[in-house]
C-alpha cells in the first residue's frame, strides 16, 4: 500500500507538472495572439487618414446595423461557390488594406459580400469592411459593418473582435455609456478572447 501510494504521489505530481506546461504554453499562445491583434490594429490606424468631418454622430446618436453600407446580396442567385476562386478574389481584397489604399478595399470587401454572401470568409470579409472604413474616417460605415458580424455570423470566430471594435466606434461618436455596454458583453461572452483582453483593459481605465 505504502509503495502504491507513493506511485500514485509521483503520477500526481507529473500530471501537475504536465498541467503547468500547458498553462503556461496557453498563456503564451494568447499573449501571442494579443500582440498580433495589437500590432495589426496599429498598423491600420497609421495609415488611416481621419476626417473629422466624416465622424460626426448622427442626429439619434446610435449607430443602427439595418441601415448597413453593405450591399445587398446582388439579384439572381450568389455566384457558385468555388472556394479557390473566393479565396483569389478575398486575397486580393486584403492585399489592398496592405497596401493601404482604404477606398479600393472597402470596395473589393463589399463586391466579395455581393458575389459571395455564403462563402466561408464572408465573415472575414465583413469585419474587414468594418476595419478598413475605420481606417477611413468613416465611423458610421465602420460602426454598421462591425455590427453586422455578429448578426449575419454570429458562430463566426470574428465576432469577439468586431464588437470589440463597435465598442471602440460608439466611443469615439461619443456614445460611453453605450460602448461600456459592449465591452462588458465582450468579456462576458467571450472571456478567453484577445478581444476581452482589450476590453478589460478598456473598462478598467
Amino acid at each position: 500500500m505504502f509503495t502504491q501510494l507513493q506511485q500514485m504521489q509521483d503520477e500526481i505530481t507529473e500530471l501537475r507538472g504536465m498541467v503547468e506546461v500547458q498553462k503556461n504554453q496557453i498563456e503564451t499562445l494568447q499573449q501571442q495572439s494579443l500582440e498580433r491583434y495589437q500590432d495589426l490594429d496599429r498598423r491600420l490606424s497609421s495609415g488611416a487618414s481621419f476626417d473629422s468631418s466624416r465622424a460626426q454622430a448622427p442626429e439619434s446618436g446610435a449607430i443602427d446595423a439595418s441601415q448597413s453600407p453593405t450591399p445587398a446580396r446582388q439579384n439572381g442567385p450568389a455566384a457558385e461557390a468555388d472556394p479557390a476562386k473566393e479565396k483569389l478574389y478575398y486575397d486580393a481584397a486584403f492585399d489592398l488594406i496592405k497596401a493601404k489604399d482604404f477606398d479600393k478595399a472597402s470596395q473589393a470587401f463589399a463586391a466579395f459580400l455581393r458575389r459571395y454572401p455564403d462563402s466561408q470568409y464572408a465573415g472575414n470579409a465583413q469585419y474587414w469592411l468594418g476595419e478598413v472604413n475605420l481606417a477611413k474616417g468613416d465611423l458610421q460605415a465602420a460602426g454598421q459593418a462591425f455590427a453586422r458580424v455578429s448578426q449575419a455570423y454570429p458562430d463566426h470566430n470574428k465576432v469577439p473582435d468586431s464588437l470589440y471594435k463597435l465598442a471602440d466606434v460608439e466611443q469615439r461618436l461619443g456614445n460611453q455609456e453605450k460602448s461600456q455596454t459592449i465591452l462588458r458583453e465582450v468579456v462576458s461572452r467571450y472571456p478567453n478572447s484577445s478581444a476581452a483582453q482589450l476590453a478589460q483593459r478598456q473598462l478598467n481605465r
